[in-house]
């Protein structure tokens, strides 16, 4: 399990590790894996943005500790960058919960790389259409300066622009930096009627906000799935009301099932922690599809486990999916996010759009 433990979503990634390894206990408990096998957990720090870090901790992973798969990683370039230099490399599946960048739909991998998130590239079009429906026609936006922020950005200006909206100014910002006011200057020089912020909110996204804030340059913004988790409502309360947002997820049953099966553990609902859930499940499902844990052999099973035909499988029904596996029956995993992959092995993709109410984020609908 490679994530960014430590790094601009250090707050996200705790409930993300905490939903695989809710997977992994699952299937280790029902005595059904590959006749018995149980699954052992071995966490490591992608960082998020450190690419020679993030490659070494998989190396590791992979030399030291004989992985048979990856659980990652997490941010877009970390992950393009374990892929091609070590996934590919050494011939181990990778299924990230949260790597949306559309760049990584037509990596070279071999087979190895899934993700249960789905490409920013329908995130842009999910986002242009939430502000056009709000009525916003025109917004400035700005964007880490990394290959999640920037291919989020220009899907998202594409998407809007097509339907007719504005975009005022799309720029980058680094992340790191004490002070955001040139960069906010700028925006607030351009002009809009909301700034659309696709950043990080343990980073730079957070000080765009706060400067923006305390200059009177744009008092609502616009999230997407970087920004959102419950630092948001701590560094900022009610501050931001009425600003919006969206991130992957899902009002389907295995969500709701989810939800309950984790209750006081950790937030079932934090960004990417159902996805995190469902990688691991899918991973060691295609295993026992396969009839192997050599990744070679159950990379070509998990699209099979993961899509029709087959006999539906919710959070929960982990072992049952591994009895019926093992039998040589067929599954249709469905999960705690309704997965369907598509295309080269990455979720269709649905989305929980967000209002901040009185400081919180509340869910307006899933589409």
């Amino acid at each position: 399990m490679i994530l960014g433990f430590t790094g601009p979503i250090e707050s996200l990634t705790p409930q993300m590790a905490d939903g695989a390894e809710l997977a992994m206990k699952e299937v280790s408990d029902s005595g059904l894996l590959l006749g018995g096998a149980t699954v052992t957990s071995v966490r490591a720090d992608s960082t998020c943005i450190d690419a020679g870090a993030a490659t070494a901790a998989a190396e590791r992973l992979i030399t030291s500790d004989g992985v048979k798969g990856i659980m990652g990683a997490d941010c877009s370039g970390v992950t393009g960058a374990i892929l091609s230099n070590v996934a590919v490399p050494n011939g181990v599946v990778m299924i990230s919960p949260s790597a949306t960048s559309p760049a990584l739909s037509t990596a070279e991998d071999n087979g190895l790389f899934f993700r249960t998130s789905p490409s920013d590239a329908r995130q842009g079009v999910v986002m242009a259409e939430v502000l056009l429906e709000q009525g916003v026609k025109s917004v400035a936006v700005t964007y880490t300066n990394n290959d999640y922020g920037k291919g989020l950005a220009d899907a998202f200006q594409a998407a809007y622009e097509e339907r007719g909206g504005t975009v005022t100014i799309n720029a980058a910002h680094e992340d790191g930096k004490a002070d955001y006011s040139a960069e906010v200057g700028a925006l607030a020089s351009a002009g809009g009627d909301r700034l659309v912020v696709a950043g990080y909110v343990d980073q730079g996204g957070s000080g765009i906000v706060r400067a923006a804030l305390d200059s009177g340059a744009f008092d609502t913004f616009h999230f997407p799935d970087g920004m959102i988790s419950a630092k948001l409502e701590e560094n900022f309360g009610t501050e931001i009301d009425g600003s919006t947002g969206q991130h992957p997820g899902t009002d389907s049953e295995g969500a709701a099932i989810f939800t309950k099966m984790v209750g006081d553990a950790f937030d079932a609902t934090s960004p990417f922690t159902p996805e995190s859930y469902d990688a691991a499940a899918l991973m060691l499902l295609a295993m026992q599809a396969a009839g192997s844990s050599d990744p070679n052999v159950y990379k070509n099973k998990v699209m099979d486990v993961a899509n029709a035909p087959g006999e539906k499988i919710l959070p929960g029904e982990l072992g049952k999916a591994l009895k019926i596996l093992a039998d040589g029956g067929d599954i249709d995993y469905v999960g705690a996010t309704a997965v369907e992959l598509i295309g080269p092995g990455e979720s269709a993709g649905n989305y929980r759009e967000i209002v901040i109410k009185n400081g919180k984020i509340t869910t307006v609908k899933y589409r």
